[in-house]
């Protein structure tokens, strides 16, 4: 379910979190859905499970799980929330790429004919 590469300098629980939000995002866990426990994530990728607790950590910061006391890990009911912010940064940081390519001397209409 999950890639995790060793050899990219990312961290592993950045990218543990990285693919649950593309697994999200992809509508493969959906809304609602009982996410496997810390143990059993680690013990599926083989990774230690404070690396798992580091990722749901990080999740449960962003409001994409929460856990519930003695019923396990679930994705939250807000994905479309989720979703529209992932737009919205895209978005900027797509800007901020074409405000970059104006002051090296671009114009607008090249960068959209070199785009497509």
């Amino acid at each position: 379910m999950f890639d995790l590469d060793y050899q990219s300098g990312v961290p592993i629980y950045v990218q543990i979190v990285q693919n649950i939000e593309n697994c999200i995002l992809q509508g493969i866990l959906k809304p609602e859905m009982q996410m496997p426990s810390i143990r059993e994530l680690a013990n599926d990728l083989g990774v230690n499970p404070n690396t798992v607790k580091k990722s749901y950590a990080e999740l449960e910061n962003k409001n994409i799980i929460r856990s519930i006391s003695t019923k396990g890990t679930f994705i939250t009911s807000k994905i479309e929330e989720i979703v529209q912010n992932k737009i919205k940064t895209s978005f900027a940081s797509i800007q901020k790429e074409v405000d970059e390519l104006k002051m090296l001397g671009l114009d607008v209409e090249e960068i959209k004919e070199r785009i497509k």
